[in-house]
């Protein structure tokens, strides 16, 4: 299962989800944690530019790349999880 948190710089769980710097991407197999990424995607910088949209887009986009089945966050707007509902991941 591939599980996707948001982290701060010190490695430890970000309470933003959208306007994350940095996610890290767990592969869970067999309940033993068999990968970790951390990975600077930068959303806080970017989560007010482009066009309406854009951000969520962008987001998606991410999580499609990263075969990503599962989000843990702290907080995410009512938007963004309707996206995540619908793209099947869950929360």
């Amino acid at each position: 299962m591939i599980v996707c948190v948001p982290v701060t710089q010190a490695g430890e769980i970000d309470p933003r989800w959208g306007r994350a710097s940095r996610v890290a991407v767990a592969d869970l197999r067999d309940g033993a944690l068999a990968s970790w990424e951390e990975i600077e995607v930068g959303w806080d910088a970017l989560h007010d530019t482009g066009s309406e949209g854009g951000h969520h887009a962008r987001v998606a986009r991410f999580l499609q790349e990263h075969r990503t089945e599962v989000v843990v966050a702290h907080h995410m707007g009512d938007p963004m999880l309707h996206m995540l509902a619908a793209m099947g991941v869950d929360v």
